[in-house]
């Protein structure tokens, strides 16, 4: 088993979170999803992100059942649908999650976007973590706005915003606003999928270059240095073990400047606050809520 030290960050409730993880999103497998968890760990790995739309929760829960790692080692995160953001239907989908994980608790609860009744769904978590079947709650894919009317309407500051930075989307406003509240970033999709061709890109290979690693390591190195959390995916081993080693060098001011220049303001993905494309991802599961409640 791999030793890597990876740093941890407190966050705004005092638990302490690893500054860099594994994600398995799109990973619908549940074999190859178990597998790339197990290998994770032994890679040294022990923050490990999943969701109940990943459809995989219970391949994470089996591959930490089944590794050496002790359970209050791994920081396990998990999000709740917009299917189920409402109060009852959110306080069945944490359970749901921790029996498909097969665990008393999870580390990390976030919504998964920002639409719905996340009011109803926010209160659901905050009594989860009141009653220690969640340590920490938090939000995905939020915006500044959408943070603080959060904020002002409940009890409980979310910990953690996790959303879309990669150096052609740095979120800088986002970034800023979220760690000016205490709130952690905590980056997905950190290299934007390898579109326009970012593994390849000359700027960040001449970066790479200096401190002998790799245009990926240099983008995580990036993100670290900005103070966001991040959480790199692989199902190849050998690319795991390049994600993690990221500890052992430091951009000068002059790099992260060079990094800050390749922006290019919009999302890699879609565009969260454009309303078609909401109705076209999240009409559907939506409506099935409205439905229930009818």
């Amino acid at each position: 088993m791999a030793d890597i030290n990876v740093p941890t960050v407190k966050l705004n409730n005092g638990v302490k979170m690893p500054t860099l993880g594994f994600g398995v999103f799109q990973v619908p497998d549940l074999d190859e999803a178990e597998q790339a968890v197990t290998d994770a760990l032994n890679t040294g790995y022990r923050l490990i992100d999943t969701a109940a739309a990943y459809q995989n929760e219970e391949a994470v829960g089996k591959a930490i059942k089944n590794s050496n790692v002790k359970r209050e080692d791994i920081f396990v995160t998990s999000k709740l649908w917009v299917a189920d953001f409402n109060y009852k239907r959110a306080k069945a989908g944490i359970d749901a999650s921790l029996q498909k994980l097969g665990l008393n608790y999870i580390d990390l609860y976030l919504l998964h976007q920002p639409y719905g009744d996340t009011m109803g769904a926010w209160r659901a978590l905050e009594e989860a973590q009141q009653e220690g079947k969640i340590r920490a709650i938090g939000v995905s894919n939020f915006y500044a706005d959408q943070l603080k009317n959060l904020e002002l309407t409940m009890p409980v500051k979310p910990a953690v915003n996790q959303i879309e930075v990669n150096p052609w989307y740095q979120q800088t406003r986002e970034v800023k606003f979220a760690q000016g509240e205490d709130i952690q970033v905590e980056a997905w999709a950190p290299f934007a999928e390898g579109k326009h061709n970012i593994f390849n890109n000359e700027t960040i290979a001449a970066i790479a270059e200096k401190h002998g690693k790799s245009n990926g390591q240099v983008i995580l190195r990036w993100l670290l240095q900005r103070g966001i959390t991040v959480i790199p995916k692989s199902v190849h081993q050998n690319r795991m073990a390049e994600n993690i080693a990221v500890f052992d060098f430091e951009l000068s001011d002059d790099e992260m400047k060079a990094m800050a220049a390749l922006g290019k303001g919009e999302s890699q993905f879609f565009d969260h606050r454009d309303p078609v494309t909401i109705e076209q991802i999240f009409g559907s599961s939506l409506k099935a809520v409205q439905e229930d409640e009818k």
